[in-house]
């Protein structure tokens, strides 16, 4: 592994990306919602941050030259990361900080089964392992694990997470050739903006954030925790291996896990920390996988500079297997 101060300050930048959604769970606990509104204005304050990125850096005409395939793909894009972030949130009312986040990260491992099915590569028989350790990790977790929190419907709330975990493998594939023909920015902000309007009759139906505290935690869902960790991540990305880079980002259930114990009282099992470590195990295998022939792992490293451009923002993106696009968290 590269040693340079760049390459450590690129793996930082993505650390110190898995850590913020790590706190995820503490923000979506401070407010007394439906998953529908919590998402419904992570949503509108992601767009509105992306937005104003966009006028601010002067990229605003990429959204312009959008074309009509493009504007479709999009709606289809944000429909499904609605129903995503939807089950994501929710799962934290039904069961455990733990069991969300481990279950949910087997995505990668999916996206890497799956890609043989959607593309025109040979199936990789390397995957098989770290498929097995996914699917049996999720299984103690779910089988043996400590699942319940009290008045939580846990099994359910097991179930969501592994719904994200698969939409997530679709968002990952199909995001993967968007971002051949727009920035992460463009197609965020698309995505954070189709999810809006489809959640804005929940927010007309359903009671909302009622005092400055839950206000606090929306804002910080959808500035912070959405488009400020995206542009954090694609930063320290632009400076490491890409496959590094992945491995870094397991950060997040790790720490989601820590947070979980030390500010909402849910100590891990060591049932769930067995499982967890099976699922971390298997994403580290994929993230560290040598590609075959075509196989986009994006492994070399980008010069080490310490700034990032708008034009080098979306050369990162492009680059990038993993979380590019915001749908990740």
């Amino acid at each position: 592994m590269n040693t340079s101060p760049g390459n450590y300050s690129g793996l930082v930048r993505i650390g110190l990306a898995g850590v913020i959604w790590g706190s995820i769970p503490i923000f979506v606990r401070m407010v007394d919602a439906s998953p529908f509104v919590i998402v419904f204005w992570r949503v509108a304050f992601g767009a509105a941050t992306a937005l104003l990125y966009l006028v601010v850096s002067g990229k605003i005409s990429e959204v312009r030259a959008l074309r009509g395939r493009d504007v479709v793909a999009l709606v289809g894009m944000g429909a499904l990361l609605a129903v995503n972030w939807v089950l994501f949130f929710g799962a934290f009312t039904l069961t455990r900080v733990a069991v969300v986040e481990l279950v949910s990260y087997t995505g990668p491992v999916f996206v890497a089964a799956l890609l043989p099915f959607v593309s025109k590569e040979r199936f990789d028989r390397r995957i098989i392992v770290p498929l097995t350790l996914a699917f049996g990790g999720t299984a103690l977790i779910i089988g043996l694990g400590q699942l319940s929190i009290p008045g939580g419907r846990s099994s359910w709330g097991a179930v969501m997470a592994f719904g994200t975990a698969l939409i997530y493998a679709v968002l990952m594939l199909v995001g993967k050739r968007l971002l051949a023909r727009m920035s992460a920015l463009v197609l965020a902000l698309g995505q954070y903006s189709v999810a809006c309007l489809l959640l804005l009759p929940a927010v007309i139906m359903l009671p909302g954030a009622s005092s400055a505290k839950e206000w606090g935690a929306l804002a910080a869902l959808g500035v912070v925790h959405t488009t400020t960790a995206i542009l954090i991540f694609l930063s320290g990305l632009r400076m490491v291996r890409a496959d590094h880079a992945a491995v870094v980002t397991y950060a997040e259930p790790v720490t989601a896990v820590i947070f979980a114990a030390l500010f909402l009282a849910e100590p891990l099992s060591w049932v769930t920390a067995v499982g967890g470590v099976a699922v971390i195990a298997a994403g580290v295998l994929v993230a560290r996988l040598a590609p075959n022939s075509g196989m986009e792992t994006g492994g070399l490293v980008a010069p080490a500079s310490t700034e990032l451009s708008s034009d080098e923002l979306e050369s990162t993106a492009t680059e990038s297997p993993g979380n590019t696009d915001g749908s990740r968290r």
